[in-house]
């Protein structure tokens, strides 16, 4: 399934959404053309990535529905109810989601490290709704929540992420399969690895013994 087209579906109701890093600003026409939300902020420290966004946006811009800033994160945006954030790093999101309060509702797409993700979320009493890998040439995780009522996690979820433990999907375990086989992988090179380094040791030690019998 197309990952914009996975992202935007998650997208909720809402009054403004923030797009952090929204690049061409996709996901952003979207939320302001299906009627999800009544503005946005398109946002994104690249000024050039940003101008690829206004003019997507260009008539929501002019009329007033679409603000366009180049900004770090969410810096300078404080009226967001709803913040999305697809295609950075967890560490990345964990970051920019630290220096503000939590949103009351969040869609994030962390591309690594998804797992910091989670813990953060749950240490900052956010609720997880949504919890899943999902497939577009490659493998990508997508969480969804609100920002209150809490939530509980156990360290095989915060791993793994809970929907896929609890109802997993093709996308999840063909995700699985293939970690599977570089361990397998890893595992074998390890093995001829730990041989060849026998055999050195091996070499080494007779030259030793045949040195010390000459002395």
């Amino acid at each position: 399934m197309d990952r914009l087209e996975v992202i935007c579906s998650r997208l909720p109701r809402c009054r403004v959404l923030a797009d952090v890093g929204c690049d061409h600003g996709y996901a952003t026409a979207y939320a302001l053309r299906s009627g999800l939300c009544g503005r946005a902020y398109a946002c994104d420290v690249s000024a050039a990535s940003l101008k690829k966004a206004e003019t997507l946006l260009q008539e929501e811009i002019a009329a007033g529905r679409c603000v366009p800033v180049c900004t770090d994160g969410l810096d300078g945006v404080s009226d967001a109810d709803c913040v999305l954030i697809a295609g950075m790093g967890g560490e990345e999101i964990v970051g920019i989601l630290s220096r503000v309060p939590l949103p009351e509702r969040f869609v994030l797409q962390p591309m690594r490290n998804t797992e910091k993700v989670r813990r953060f979320l749950v240490a900052r009493g956010a609720r997880i709704e949504e919890d899943f890998t999902f497939e577009d040439g490659k493998f990508y995780d997508l969480i969804a929540g609100s920002g209150g009522g809490g939530d509980c996690y156990t360290d095989f979820e915060f791993r793994y992420g809970r929907d896929n433990l609890r109802a997993p999907g093709a996308a999840f375990l063909k995700k699985m399969r293939r970690e599977a086989d570089v361990v397998r992988q890893a595992l074998s090179s390890a093995k001829e690895e730990r041989e060849a380094l026998l055999a050195r040791l091996h070499e080494t030690e007779a030259i030793i013994d045949a040195i010390e019998e000459r002395l």
